[in-house]
């Protein structure tokens, strides 16, 4: 049945909207393919239509440049990619089809002449005769702001590039980051990248298992790290889970640590000179470069530029490839025809090295945008409105955050726009988490009215966003303005994933594009890529969320996750995390647990939820409670700790009859979702002792 929803409120049209990009991009396409088109939902119906013409065009207009032409080989290859897509092959193994057919010129020959340049694309706009800035380095603590001009920013590059290539990094070899949001962590990627090494971050606010859980799986050749951060006012050494996390990956691979410092602690380089590795000063490191000038590899198109993480639900998190070209023109599209941004603009997106934000809003630098790059507590040293005075003292046009901070903000009646001067400011982006109607309400009484209030959705998976803002279209009530262009996003029914127009469903998009990952790393990487987006509907990318779009609007309204992953103040994890801290630390006293995810219509955010079961002759206590927040919070992050932690009922965890714990069921349990119990529930009872507690405890 349709779901009857109101029609959303308006909060804001464009005031200018022939003056954008993606208004010319409109006209041009309608001029050169004698379209009748006029608004932006006819452009999107166009671009799902006509892939390889859309990306084409997203070429060329958005300004990529490379070593050849695009198209030069197209007469060669012709039109194989709409051959496999006709043949009815599965989505999965279109991301290289699409990367070196259409939309991309000769990657199939073996001649270096005829790859492109993937890596140069993507600094193509840092050059030296562009005037400073191109970003500012800020933390909380005053006066310690670095502004870092474009002939600074690719000199660093330049001599980082070199002193990788010293260490013996080549091409497809992993350069990790244990590093926060700064100049320093953008150079380390930048110089990866301009050999053709493998990007990986992962912020200092980690725990050593966190860590490990990931880089032990990639193997990195080189870690830039740094010595500590100054967070909600005190100053963190890293130093310590630095000594920890080499002594793992020395055995793995390693050969090279930098350590960067932030504040003002040793660096620990004889400690970790003694573990067997050259550590360095990321000064030293940079001095010790070659004068040879800055040396693009010429790479495929879908060589791997970055690996990020799964939440890790059923296991280790999955090491997720993304190529280069895939990240650089989804990117495009999304900074420069999506956002508005260019040379004129300047963003500040509160984000960790972790999340993929870091990598779209690092892209920004391709479109010519000014990055302001903040560590620290976006609540220190100025309360509620210190985030509102960078915005103000650095005349940020673009502001990405997430909606847990907007919601505080709204929660404490803050209303920067009374005290602060943000009168430069364009936009503001909120992800991670549904943004709540209120707070979009919230959100044009606090902050300048003229904003585009772009809340956006897409995720780690695609590097990028399904959900776009949108200068054409209004910002309504609760809604996301749009899909992206390209992106034949659609809701499928839960059971047979077929199209739902106008019903609550899965995120489903039904045709191929370019950010795709490559594959997941190590054995049997294609295997698990397939299996986590395609196994649920054959031929169709399964995104894992509950989605709502509105067929007046076209607007998204996100519902929730539909599988096992927490998002508590939209930081996403999986459960496996917690499993694993528990088996490492309290194997001798919890004998089983199941964690979840707990978010009812009246809940503002997720909280985590752990059930434990107990070891025979072990007793549950406050202390076991403690304890366990205390480890969690040590090994992972303050992030992951749970809000509820409890001893599960007399008939323990729900499990499948294979033994698989049913944490989705016990999820919508808890969030008030009215399920029912099938046959493949081993102890249905234990899902009965779920209801019991859920109505016990409002």
């Amino acid at each position: 049945m349709t779901v009857d929803h109101l029609a959303p409120a308006e909060l804001w049209r464009h005031p200018d909207p022939d003056s954008t990009h993606m208004f010319r991009f409109l006209h041009h396409v309608k001029s050169k393919y004698q379209l009748d088109i006029t608004d932006y939902p006819g452009l999107l119906k166009w671009s799902v239509e006509n892939i390889a013409d859309f990306w084409a065009e997203v070429w060329h207009f958005c300004g990529i440049k490379a070593s050849r032409h695009y198209g030069q080989d197209r007469e060669v290859h012709g039109n194989k990619f709409w051959e496999y897509y006709h043949e009815g092959q599965l989505l999965r193994p279109l991301t290289r089809c699409f990367l070196r057919m259409p939309l991309c010129f000769l990657v199939q020959t073996s001649s270096p002449a005829h790859c492109s340049t993937s890596r140069r694309i993507y600094f193509s706009r840092i050059t030296s005769t562009r005037p400073p800035p191109a970003c500012f380095t800020v933390t909380e603590n005053d006066g310690e702001a670095v502004t870092t001009a474009w002939a600074e920013l690719r000199e660093a590059v330049r001599q980082c590039s070199n002193s990788l290539r010293a260490c013996g990094v080549q091409p497809k070899d992993v350069v990790a980051g244990f590093v926060s949001n700064h100049v320093q962590a953008i150079v380390a990627m930048l110089g990866a990248a301009t050999i053709g090494a493998v990007w990986t971050g992962i912020s200092p606010d980690n725990g050593v298992s966190a860590v490990l859980d990931r880089l032990a799986q990639i193997e990195p050749k080189v870690l830039f790290t740094d010595n500590g951060m100054t967070y909600n006012g005190k100053p963190w050494s890293s130093v310590d889970k630095t000594l920890q996390i080499v002594e793992d990956l020395k055995t793995k691979g390693l050969k090279t640590v930098v350590v960067i410092k932030n504040i003002n602690v040793d660096l620990g380089l004889d400690d970790l000179n003694a573990q067997g590795v050259a550590a360095k000063s990321y000064e030293t490191f940079l001095n010790s470069s070659s004068s040879a000038p800055l040396e693009f590899e010429q790479l495929p198109p879908s060589h791997p530029l970055y690996v990020l993480y799964s939440s890790g639900t059923t296991g280790l998190p999955k090491a997720i490839i993304h190529t280069a070209l895939g990240t650089l023109i989804q990117h495009k599209k999304e900074h420069y025809l999506h956002c508005t941004m260019d040379h004129t603009s300047r963003m500040l997106y509160y984000t960790t090295t972790s999340w993929m934000m870091w990598h779209w809003s690092v892209s920004a630098l391709a479109s010519g945008t000014s990055l302001v790059l903040y560590t620290g507590s976006p609540f220190k040293p100025h309360g509620h409105l210190s985030v509102p005075k960078l915005l103000e003292q650095y005349e940020v046009t673009h502001f990405g955050t997430s909606a847990a901070y907007l919601t505080t903000l709204e929660t404490n009646g803050i209303y920067p726009n009374m005290s602060v001067d943000l009168s430069k400011l364009q936009a503001i982006y909120s992800t991670a988490s549904p943004l709540p109607p209120s707070t979009f309400s919230f959100v044009y009484k606090a902050f300048p009215s003229n904003v585009n209030l772009g809340s956006i959705t897409g995720g780690t998976d695609i590097i990028s966003l399904f959900g776009a803002p949108c200068p054409l279209l209004p910002v309504y009530v609760g809604e996301i303005q749009c899909a992206g262009l390209g992106m034949a996003i659609a809701v499928a029914d839960s059971a047979t994933g077929e199209p739902t127009p106008g019903e609550d469903g899965e995120l489903v998009c039904l045709h191929p594009f370019p950010c795709q990952p490559l594959t997941f790393w190590g054995p049997q990487g294609d295997a698990k890529y397939q299996s986590s987006y395609f196994e649920r509907f054959p031929g169709v990318w399964h995104h894992g969320d509950f989605v709502r779009i509105d067929t007046r609007t076209g607007g998204l309204t996100m519902l929730g996750r539909s599988d096992g992953v927490l998002k508590p103040s939209g930081v996403r994890f999986g459960s496996a995390e917690i499993y694993n801290v528990l088996t490492r630390f309290f194997a001798g006293e919890v004998e089983d647990s199941v964690c979840v995810g707990r978010r009812r219509e009246s809940d503002r955010d997720e909280t985590v939820c752990l059930f434990v079961v107990m070891c025979e002759g072990k007793t549950f206590d406050d202390d076991l409670r403690q304890r366990i927040r205390a480890v969690i919070k040590s090994e992972l992050s303050p992030r992951h700790v749970p809000g509820v932690v409890e001893e599960c009922g007399p008939v323990g965890i729900p499990k499948t009859g294979n033994g698989k714990k049913i944490e989705v069921a016990v999820k919508q349990i808890l969030s008030g979702i009215k399920i029912k119990t099938n046959a493949s529930v081993a102890n249905p009872e234990a899902l009965e002792w779920f209801k019991e507690w859920e109505t016990t405890h409002p």
